[in-house]
């Protein structure tokens, strides 16, 4: 015969696993919903049904909140959401390249770079995180740096039009011109009568 502190537990146990199951179903049924409403471009909506069963320290919930608001032009918010995101699974690049949106939209432009700077101590060799960090030093003329991110992606990525042409500007800028010419000459190869590669070309000779 059980004894009542087993026929307790067991009752808890079953009361536990009814509850999770109706969490789980909520939970699944705001997503869901929360799909529906994307689509129909309701986002506000989106994003309650998704706060009708937040919780802070849910991952998945924070990305979403993330998207939403982003898509509902709450660039602030949505920043935030990918930041807490981002907390509770630091391994995860997911919520870093999602804040990135709403940060081009806030033009936070040192706030994108930190958060390059993010994913590459993560992924070493990201290509995207390494080509776009690049291209902040470029356009800022700090063109050393952004020969070291070019170098990365184009090692990886030897007959890339972006990053042989990149590096070949890159390069010429640094007045590496022997560089630049191989570089422009192998973009042509690419993209035969390339413009930007022709003028690299005519200002070297």
């Amino acid at each position: 015969m059980k004894s009542l502190q087993s026929i307790f537990l067991s009752a808890i146990l079953l009361v536990s696993i009814e509850t999770n199951a109706q969490t789980n179903k909520a939970l699944n049924s705001a997503f869901i919903q929360s799909y529906e409403l994307e689509a129909t471009k309701n986002y506000e909506a989106a994003i309650n049904s998704i706060n009708a069963q937040y919780s802070a320290n849910s991952y998945e919930m924070n990305l979403r909140l993330g998207w939403l608001n982003y898509l509902a032009g709450k660039h602030k918010e949505s920043v935030n959401y990918y930041e807490k995101a981002s907390k509770i699974m630091p391994a995860a690049i997911e919520p870093l390249w999602g804040a990135i949106n709403p940060l081009t939209r806030l033009e936070s432009w040192s706030e994108i770079e930190k958060i390059y700077g993010s994913i590459l101590k993560i992924d070493q060799k990201n290509t995207q995180a390494n080509y776009y960090l690049g291209l902040i030093y470029y356009y800022r003329k700090d063109y050393i740096k952004a020969k070291k991110q070019f170098d990365v992606v184009l090692n990886l990525y030897p007959f890339n039009y972006n990053y042989m042409l990149m590096s070949a500007w890159t390069n010429y800028f640094l007045g590496n011109k022997n560089e630049a010419s191989i570089l422009f000459n192998k973009t042509l190869l690419y993209t035969p009568n390339d413009k930007s590669a022709l003028e690299g070309l005519s200002l070297i000779k």
